[in-house]
């Protein structure tokens, strides 16, 4: 894969870039953080995610979504879900099976993280 500068200003990529391959036919496990604030009785509605709300002192709220996901059409559906509600995500990201949910604004990494 090989983007390259358009010379406006966008990021361009190469293979020598440290972004590592990702497997979608399988389940994985996700972290999902939207703008604002969303119910926890939207859990089954949204691939029973677990959702936790993080306060950000003087900065609106927060909330994370995360748990395991199927495969990419059920992660597809709770985006589009998500969407229909007109919550902005901030972060889609796939962790590790055995880290819990600790602290949604540091990336570590062994995570992919994808930003909207």
């Amino acid at each position: 894969m090989d983007y390259r500068d358009t010379g406006a200003g966008k990021a361009s990529m190469n293979e020598s870039d440290t972004l590592r391959d990702l497997e979608f036919g399988g389940p994985a496990r996700y972290r999902i953080v939207i703008q604002g604030v969303l119910e926890e009785c939207w859990s089954e509605r949204l691939a029973g995610l677990a959702i936790r709300r993080i306060d950000r002192g003087d900065h609106p709220p927060h909330t994370a979504l995360e748990g395991p996901i199927r495969d990419q059409a059920e992660l597809n559906g709770v985006i589009e879900t998500l969407y229909g509600l007109h919550l902005p995500i901030v972060k889609v990201e796939q962790v590790a099976d055995e880290s819990p949910a600790t602290n949604d604004d540091e990336s570590e990494p062994n995570k992919t993280e994808t930003k909207r």
